[in-house]
């Protein structure tokens, strides 16, 4: 472990932070975490000697500040290493106004507390050896998970399942290259007779089980981060209707007005298991209404970013030339269109006129009798899961960080195989050997760089 990791380590502060939304809420909570956390709070209730508290015990106190009761409180107790950072952990759960909240904070930190850093809770619980890397980043995909398939993916991580994995192959790869050291090194007793057909058949075996993993990626990207869906066509062809359907209840406004939706609306939803992050469009239309113009720009913007467009015509109108423009601008990106409307039982769409590439996922649709739900929900399987779910049990990759390590310790292991091919001498495959052995060790954080750490935490909430 680098000597910065291990000064981190060394840091004693006592950090206090709000862990709860600054929300009106029934409860919020501050937790303080570090050597003197018990102590230090202790000075501020008046009632309750925490140091005397038995362990993992809540006990009802008040919380005072210059003799004046700000709150009566609630207050948790751990004692390291049996709490979440592995340090003495103290939680004041109060009243959830911000105001109370945001006092009792101020407070703290007017007694040898400093006010944490994001993540620092997590990161301090990575640092005291209660979690490895991959589980402190599970942790952040719990809190942002957006299906129950994320959460459940997320969850496997933290316990450990992707760690696992990782630990498997890295003592593997380690166990080679002291086979080969020891073998240099005393050749009487360890003999490399032959030896390189073995290597390379265990080299081979890990790439391929490396492999399984990187295959997941796509799949489990879509499964927990969400699909970017936009929804993109005309004035008054269904856009807002099919929105305040897959969410369940109304979002946009839905009128017979063309041009009703000015601007973008953002809603993610779960929709047949798939995380769907919804952008409802302004119809696309030129137009002289200086405010519609812009959100006009806007949704062509979002077109070229989003992960799926989901095209709307309207089946009771023959295609426009205003639809014509839009699947112009549609380009390559993955389109399923929506034939509008089949409720109204008058068909007049020309499919000649519509392009090869937009019949392969060209749904009859209604917002109305909700006709074509079911067709719509497989399409997007079948673009995106091909055409399945996959079990959220099963190990899987979500994180960009996490793939491309995995991505370079195949690199280093495909050029052990290309140094056994071309005979070089074996003392040198140990070389490549330990760069895969490195690469997998950053993610779980046994190998770890100087300013990995603080990256990956800086993104976390308060609080955690």
């Amino acid at each position: 472990m680098s000597e910065y990791i291990q000064n981190l380590i060394l840091d004693s502060s006592t950090i206090a932070a709000i862990s709860t939304g600054l929300t009106e809420a029934g409860i919020g909570i501050i937790r303080v975490s570090g050597r003197d956390a018990i102590k230090n709070t202790s000075y501020f209730i008046s009632d309750l000697k925490l140091e005397s508290v038995p362990a993992n015990t809540i006990n009802y106190c008040h919380f005072c500040y210059k003799n004046e009761i700000i709150d009566e409180v609630m207050v948790s107790v751990f004692k390291g290493p049996k709490s979440y950072t592995r340090e003495d952990i103290v939680e004041i759960n109060c009243h959830g106004s911000s105001f109370v909240m945001e006092e009792i904070l101020s407070d703290l930190l007017t007694n040898n507390i400093r006010i944490a850093e994001p993540g620092e809770f997590t990161k301090r619980a990575f640092l005291n050896g209660r979690i490895d890397l991959s589980q402190s980043e599970a942790v952040m995909d719990i809190i942002r998970s957006k299906s129950d398939f994320s959460r459940k993916a997320a969850l496997g991580h933290l316990r450990g399942n992707l760690s696992e994995k990782i630990h498997i192959y890295r003592n593997e790869i380690l166990h080679e290259c002291a086979f080969i050291e020891s073998a240099l090194d005393d050749p009487e007793h360890y003999s490399l007779d032959g030896y390189s057909d073995i290597l390379c058949a265990k080299v081979t075996g890990i790439i391929d089980n490396l492999k399984i993993l990187v295959s997941t990626f796509n799949e489990g990207s879509v499964l927990s981060h969400g699909i970017d869906t936009a929804i993109v066509g005309k004035p008054n062809v269904g856009k807002s209707s099919l929105l305040n359907l897959l969410c369940g209840e109304e979002f946009a406004i839905v009128t017979d007005i063309p041009g009703t939706t000015r601007d973008t609306i953002r809603q993610t939803v779960n929709f047949n298991g798939i995380p769907l992050n919804l952008i409802d469009t302004a119809g696309i239309r030129f137009t002289d209404d200086k405010v519609e113009k812009i959100g006009v720009e806007r949704s062509l913007s979002l077109i070229s970013k989003a992960d799926l467009i989901i095209f709307i015509i309207d089946s009771s109108r023959n295609i426009s030339s205003e639809d014509l423009k839009i699947i112009d601008i549609l380009g390559d990106s993955n389109v399923i269109t929506l034939c509008n409307k089949i409720d109204i039982k008058e068909n007049n769409v020309d499919l000649s006129l519509v392009p090869e590439k937009l019949k392969e996922n060209f749904i009859y649709f209604s917002t109305i009798d909700k006709s074509g739900m079911d067709e719509l929900a497989k399409c997007i399987k079948q673009i995106f899961l091909s055409g399945s779910i996959i079990d959220p049990g099963d190990v899987l990759l979500s994180n960009r960080r996490q793939l491309s390590e995995i991505n370079n310790a195949i690199t280093s292991l495909l050029n052990v195989i290309n140094t056994i091919d071309c005979g070089i001498s074996e003392d040198l495959y140990t070389i490549d050997l330990m760069d895969a052995y490195a690469s997998l060790g950053r993610i779980t954080g046994e190998s770890v760089e100087d300013d990995l750490v603080d990256k990956i935490f800086s993104d976390f909430c308060m609080g955690k």
